[in-house]
């Protein structure tokens, strides 16, 4: 299958029904369609330090920076994300466990086995770090954004990679910053397992 056909076949999934439930509500078993790390061409990972599961706690971040909204750019969008963070940052990957388009995919960043870089010392080997491409300070994400996060959410719980009680966090409560922006926080603090 060429790069444009599973780009395309992942969109179409994205459209067709990821999370269809009401917002927050969690379909048991349930897992989205991520697209791995060998589909946005990631280099191998240098990182080891695995994370203990189940994982109790989310922290949810945006990039603030240019949002993209189909397959192609957000492709792009990781690309970018992993150089700097890797090459500018020096870090060993990109530092998010999970990225989120507003094409409504989720993109694989460290994976939900490996400790990742989003959240100083303290948070990241607690957390998963899932963060949403774009700046939500003055607007929020589409909802096919939100529902492939709360979808990862139910799939991350289903795997048994996130605790069924796992707490959903602002990157703002855990540390001083806008992240993730005052539009997608408010959306957050509504969802079941947020605790500030």
């Amino acid at each position: 299958m060429s790069r444009r056909c599973a780009l395309l076949t992942w969109a179409l999934l994205a459209l067709l029904g990821l999370g269809l439930g009401a917002p927050g509500e969690e379909a048991p078993g349930s897992c989205c369609p991520i697209v791995p790390r060998r589909e946005w061409k990631a280099p191998a990972s240098k990182c080891g330090e695995k994370l203990q599961h189940p994982v109790r706690y989310v922290v949810v971040s945006h990039t603030a920076g240019s949002h993209c909204d189909s397959p192609a750019s957000c492709l792009k969008q990781v690309q970018n994300l992993h150089t700097y963070h890797s090459r500018t940052l020096n870090w060993c990957d990109v530092g998010y466990n999970f990225l989120i388009g507003e094409d409504g995919l989720v993109y694989e960043g460290r994976g939900w086995d490996i400790k990742g870089d989003h959240t100083g010392v303290t948070w990241n080997p607690m957390s998963i770090g899932i963060s949403f491409m774009g700046n939500y300070m003055e607007r929020s994400p589409p909802p096919r954004a939100l529902r492939a996060a709360q979808s990862l959410l139910a799939c991350g719980v289903a795997q048994g990679a996130l605790s069924p009680t796992y707490e959903v966090k602002g990157h703002r409560d855990v540390q001083r910053t806008l992240s993730p922006g005052d539009q997608l926080y408010e959306i957050i603090r509504t969802w079941p397992h947020y605790h500030e």
